[in-house]
């Protein structure tokens, strides 16, 4: 039961989607529909409200994802498989966001939160800020969306294996499960933003 609540627990903190939920209660501003990306995320109100908010609303999605988490170090054993869903639920819900009509966001800070909740039974948060911090510098990949897709593919390769070599099976699961869900989430709205399809284009031709 405790684990069963844990992992429920992880689940519904993620799917609430703060940085579309204060916009809305303090300054009256729907950032789904304002947005570009329509992305219920903390760097859509950076962009509109500013930067108080935008903190703010960071400060939110990374702890829907830390409190969970730390709660799981406490309750549940690392070394067990549910230890695993515990570490994904928070970004499974964000990401889902049953408690926003089913409109989840990209992932980004909540998975930074339920990885800082790992510590210190794991140091693998500084694994995903490196290769961010690699891929926005160094080795520079555009647009964001491209770029955090392959961060979170290359995190789920390093993350997983740097796991098993410690013995941590269930944190190798966690990870992998995490960066599966960026990738898909990042390639999902790099989709979005294509041209319009040839076929709508020619019957526009046609219209003309």
């Amino acid at each position: 039961m405790t684990e069963i609540l844990v992992i429920i627990g992880g689940f519904l903190s993620g799917s609430v989607m703060y940085a579309s939920l204060i916009p809305r209660l303090f300054l009256k501003r729907d950032i789904e529909n304002e947005s570009d990306d329509r992305n219920p995320g903390a760097g859509n109100v950076f962009k509109l409200c500013g930067v108080f908010w935008g903190f703010l609303c960071l400060f939110f999605d990374l702890g829907k994802g830390v409190l969970p988490v730390l709660a799981a170090c406490s309750l549940l054993d690392p070394a067990k498989w549910w230890f695993s869903l515990a570490i994904f639920a928070p970004v499974l819900g964000h990401a889902i966001a049953p408690l926003n009509r089913f409109h989840g966001g990209k992932c980004v800070a909540v998975s930074f939160g339920s990885l800082l909740g790992l510590l210190p039974v794991s140091y693998i948060v500084f694994v995903l800020a490196a290769v961010y911090i690699l891929f926005s510098t160094l080795l520079k990949i555009d647009p964001h969306r491209r770029r955090s897709a392959w961060t979170f593919f290359v995190f789920g390769v390093l993350a997983a294996a740097f796991s098993l070599w410690q013995g941590l099976l269930s944190v190798a699961i966690g990870a992998a499960l995490i960066a599966v869900t960026g990738v898909l989430k990042h390639t999902r709205y790099a989709l979005d933003a294509l041209p319009a399809p040839a076929a709508e284009e020619e019957e526009e031709t046609e219209r003309a």
